[in-house]
C-alpha cells in the first residue's frame, strides 16, 4: 500500500486537544501515512507534540515547512478562522488537503479553497465526523434496507455547531434539502464560560423546519445551554422509527437496541461491529451489521473510527482516483443548511430555497467582521495572514453565536 507523507498544521494547545487525537490516529495508520512534519506558532505545543508522536521536523512557518518537506498531504487543524488561510496556502503548493470542520467560515471562502484545489489538481477532504460514527453508519444501513418503510419526518436537537446535526440527518435520509424555514433569537442568561474561555451572558436559540425531497420534513431546535436533550435525533417512517441508538418496529412494537460486539486485538478490547436484530424475536428482518474496518489498527472509540475514516477517504482518493467519501460538495450542503436557516430568520421567517444562489447578509457580516478583526481577507490577503494568531473562538461566535 502506498504510504503518503502528511504534515500537520496546528497541533493543539493541550494533550487532550482534537489535533492530538488526530495525530494519535495517524500514527496507528502506519501503512497509509507517515507524519513528515508538524507546524505551529507555539513552540511549547510543537515540542510537546513532537516528543509525544516522535516527529523530528517541527516548524513555526508553514511556508518554510512546505518548501523543505514537500508533503503529499497537509492536514489543517488550526482554529476555524485560520482554516482558509492555511488551506489555500497548501493547495497553491499542490498539496492534497484535509481541513477541520466546518466547510469554511462562509460558503465563498470554502468555494475559493475548492476552486484552488481543482486548479492545482489536488483532493480536499473535510473532517466531518458525525455521520461516520459507527452508530450513525448503522442507522444509514437500516434506512437503506427499508426497515422504517417510507420515511415521513425527522426530529433534531443539537446543542452547538448545528451543521453537525444537519449532516447526520442528511446522510441518514440520503435526500437533498429543498427549503428551510428558520427562527433565531439571542437570549439573556446567567453568566457562563464560553468555548473561548471568557464569561458570556448571551446565548442564541434556533428553531427551524427543513423540507427534503420525497416530502420528508425535519424539525430542528437548538437546545441552548439549558437544553434537556443535548444532541439527539430521531427518524420516523411508516413502519418504525430510530430514536437514539434504538430501532422500534410498529408491526409488533419490538424494540431493538444497538448491540456492540468486541474482539481482542493485540491484547486490547476493540470494537468489531455494531448490529441490530441479533437477539430479537422479530423475524421480519435479518440482522443488520456495521463492521469496523479499522479493527486491525486497534481503533475502537466512535470518534477515532470517524477520524480514521476521514484519513482513509483522502488516502484512497489520492492513491486510486476514486471519489472522496464526503468532500467539498457534501460539506458545502451541510454548512449551507445552517446559513439558509439564519437567512430565513433574518427575512422574518420566510421560506428560503436551497441551494442558495448568492451570499447572504450573515455571510457578508461574517466576512466584514473577519477583516476588521484580523486586518485582512483570507482569500485575497492569504500570505499577509500566515503569522496571525487566530482565536479559538471564531468570529462566527461574535456575529451569530455559533461555533
Amino acid at each position: 500500500m502506498i504510504q503518503l507523507r502528511i504534515a500537520i498544521v496546528g497541533v493543539g494547545a493541550y494533550e487532550s486537544s482534537r489535533a492530538r487525537g488526530y495525530l494519535a490516529t495517524i500514527r496507528k495508520l502506519k501503512d497509509l501515512y507517515s507524519i513528515c512534519a508538524i507546524c505551529d506558532h507555539s513552540q511549547r505545543s510543537l515540542q510537546e507534540a513532537g516528543a509525544q508522536f516522535h516527529v523530528a521536523c517541527r516548524y513555526s512557518s508553514v511556508e518554510k515547512m512546505l518548501s523543505i518537506e514537500k508533503p503529499d498531504v497537509v492536514f489543517v487543524l488550526v482554529p476555524t478562522d485560520g482554516q482558509t488561510v492555511f488551506a489555500l496556502t497548501a493547495a497553491r503548493q499542490k498539496c492534497h488537503l484535509i481541513t477541520e470542520i466546518p466547510y469554511a467560515l462562509t460558503l465563498a471562502f470554502g468555494d475559493a479553497i475548492a476552486e484552488t484545489c481543482q486548479q492545482n489538481e489536488v483532493k480536499w477532504e473535510i473532517a466531518e465526523n458525525v455521520w461516520r460514527w459507527p452508530n450513525e453508519q448503522l442507522k444509514q444501513k437500516i434506512v437503506r434496507k427499508g426497515l422504517l418503510g417510507t420515511i415521513t419526518h425527522a426530529r433534531l436537537w443539537y446543542k452547538s455547531g448545528s451543521y453537525h446535526g444537519f449532516n447526520a440527518m442528511r446522510m441518514i435520509l440520503d435526500s437533498e434539502p429543498k427549503q428551510v424555514l428558520g427562527f433565531a433569537k439571542q437570549l439573556d442568561m446567567q453568566a457562563y464560560d464560553s468555548y473561548g474561555g471568557q464569561q458570556e451572558s448571551k446565548i442564541w436559540w434556533e428553531n427551524g423546519i427543513i423540507k427534503f425531497e420525497d416530502n420528508v420534513t425535519c424539525l430542528y431546535e437548538s437546545s441552548s445551554a439549558s437544553g434537556k436533550w443535548g444532541n439527539h435525533w430521531e427518524i420516523e417512517g411508516t413502519e418504525g422509527y430510530l430514536s437514539g441508538n434504538e430501532l422500534v418496529r410498529y408491526s409488533n412494537q419490538s424494540s431493538c437496541p444497538f448491540e456492540e460486539i468486541y474482539d481482542q486485538v493485540g491484547g486490547e478490547r476493540v470494537l468489531a461491529a455494531i448490529g441490530v436484530g441479533q437477539n430479537t424475536s422479530d423475524s421480519d428482518f435479518d440482522p443488520i451489521l456495521w463492521e469496523n474496518p479499522f479493527k486491525q489498527y486497534g481503533i475502537s472509540a466512535a470518534d477515532d473510527v470517524a477520524k480514521a475514516s476521514i484519513l482513509y477517504s483522502l488516502h484512497r482518493a489520492v492513491t486510486t482516483g476514486v471519489d472522496l467519501e464526503y468532500g467539498q460538495a457534501h460539506a458545502r450542503r451541510d454548512m449551507e443548511l445552517w446559513i439558509a436557516l439564519r437567512e430565513s430568520a433574518d427575512l422574518n421567517n420566510t421560506w428560503v430555497d436551497t441551494p442558495l444562489t448568492k451570499p447572504t447578509d450573515l455571510e457578508k457580516r461574517l466576512r466584514s467582521e473577519y477583516t476588521n478583526h484580523y486586518g485582512g481577507d483570507p482569500v485575497t490577503d492569504t500570505a499577509d495572514l500566515l503569522q496571525t494568531s487566530f482565536s479559538r473562538l471564531s468570529v462566527m461566535w461574535s456575529v451569530a453565536g455559533w461555533l
